[in-house]
């Protein structure tokens, strides 16, 4: 029988890092480790050569008349840096009380050894269990996916037989409470770069003669929010989807109070947009942020200058029915329409996607025409986890953005089921990530349950 934990420290021993060229080598071997744990269960595996790194596509086949589910993961991590930070190795898997410690155990290596392992429990007990498969494992997703939508377009009626999507990419806020993801925040940006004078120049010579780009950046972010926090771009909300009273409700039993959340912040007071609480605000609404801003002498000391350029890195998160190309527009005409004369703006596009959620069976917007096979997904996974965990799962929109979630449904047609495994505990992206043991025998045991419900059906 498989061995969850043995193939996780097994997996997580393949330095695959998709940013970096140098860590070529762990990508092949993560990608192999992983077609062999399919091939033992007896997947048909096929790789699919991308501009990068290859896509696996591993099928279960049967009878078409059966249930056919589609299972996501990635077998690239983010990079260990620093190293300094971690307490061992980075891609030298150690168990340390109840976690396994390594680059990649939560993000996404330990809940797909959840997924193997419950295959190979259920396998065990029925190998002829009346359940199609697809898995579909990328080695981009810590890159934004750049491969992933001409993936789906050249593939897009193989995956369409499916009835849904199943992944654990998501969170959940400790190990006792699960959340059934529903909704996920799109993401677009771009880099602004303005330039003034075409070098740069000496500040006494030059200074109060002409606009400095530093100045001129610096007023136009601080255009960009009004002074409540709202975004200050004409049409931004105009889209926005507020949610349902029922996600408010399952958000007002979330196991963290927002005085929880300043001390895990160490913040003293948080600064929202009217309408929403911090808890809600990251997952109901819409935002832009600067993620770096820069221009002029970096160096220590001083160095009186003028300089050339200035730029910005910006982001915005969107929420249901915000389109992200749309919002990019809006920010680019703001932009031009607010820069001042004499600055020359030059854009660079940053990819992202369109936000992602899905009603539940049971609620007031519930679509009529919901899928049963998809009907059938949630109410096995909310009985699987119950049982499994103790508690009934929650029903939220995470914060982040999976793209990929939204370019499956635009090219497929198909809904997902995001079951989150990991938790803040587990130090995602960052050193002695981990991943909870307790965690993985529990999902073992909950996802053998959902896979034995869809099969049912």
């Amino acid at each position: 029988m498989l061995d969850p934990v043995q193939v996780l420290s097994d997996y997580v021993r393949f330095p695959s890092v998709s940013a970096d060229p140098a860590f070529h080598e762990g990508l092949n071997g993560a990608r192999q480790y992983a077609c062999g744990v399919l091939e033992q269960l007896g997947f048909k595996v096929e790789v699919v050569p991308t501009g990068l790194h290859p896509i696996i596509l591993a099928e279960r086949g049967g009878d078409r008349a059966w249930p056919h589910v589609i299972i996501y993961g990635h077998y690239d991590v983010q990079p260990p840096d620093p190293l300094n930070k971690w307490t061992t190795p980075p891609f030298e898997p150690v168990i340390r009380g109840r976690r396994l410690y390594g680059r990649g155990t939560a993000d996404n290596k330990g809940p797909q050894a959840v997924q193997f392992g419950a295959l190979a429990k259920v396998f065990a007990e029925n190998p002829n269990l009346p359940l199609r498969i697809t898995f579909l494992i990328e080695g981009e997703e810590e890159i934004g996916s750049p491969s992933f939508a001409d993936f789906l377009k050249k593939h897009r009626d193989r995956l369409r037989e499916a009835n849904l999507v199943l992944l654990s990419d998501t969170g959940s806020p400790n190990p006792e409470q699960i959340v059934i993801t529903t909704g996920l925040r799109g993401l677009t940006g771009l880099e602004v770069t303005l330039t003034g004078p075409r070098t740069d120049l000496h500040s006494g010579i030059h200074g109060g003669a002409l606009l400095n780009p530093i100045q001129a950046i610096s007023e136009l972010c601080a255009s960009l929010h009004a002074p409540d926090g709202r975004v200050n771009i004409p049409g931004f909300y105009d889209d926005v989807r507020e949610p349902a009273q029922w996600e408010r409700d399952e958000l007002a039993k979330y196991p963290r109070t927002l005085e929880d959340y300043k001390q895990f912040l160490g913040v003293s007071q948080f600064y929202t947009a009217p309408g929403y609480t911090a808890l809600e605000a990251v997952r109901f609404g819409p935002t832009l942020d600067f993620n770096g801003i820069g221009g002029g002498y970096q160096g220590e000391g001083s160095k009186t200058v003028i300089p050339s350029k200035a730029f910005v890195k910006i982001t915005m998160r969107l929420v249901p029915d915000q389109k992200a190309e749309v919002i990019r527009e809006l920010l680019e005409k703001t932009l031009r329409h607010r820069c001042p004369p004499g600055i020359k703006m030059e854009f660079s596009l940053k990819e992202g996607g369109s936000p992602y959620a899905v009603v539940p069976p049971g609620h007031p917007n519930t679509p009529a025409d919901q899928s049963p096979v998809l009907a059938r997904a949630f109410q096995s996974a909310d009985a699987a986890i119950t049982e499994c965990f103790g508690k009934k799962p929650l029903y939220l929109r995470e914060g982040g953005s999976v793209p990929i979630i939204g370019q499956i449904r635009q090219q497929t047609g198909l809904d997902s089921v995001m079951i989150g495994l990991f938790t803040p505990e587990d130090n995602l992206h960052a050193p002695d990530e981990s991943f909870s043991l307790d965690i993985l025998e529990r999902g073992v045991a909950a996802y053998a349950k959902l896979i034995k419900g869809l099969a049912a059906g």
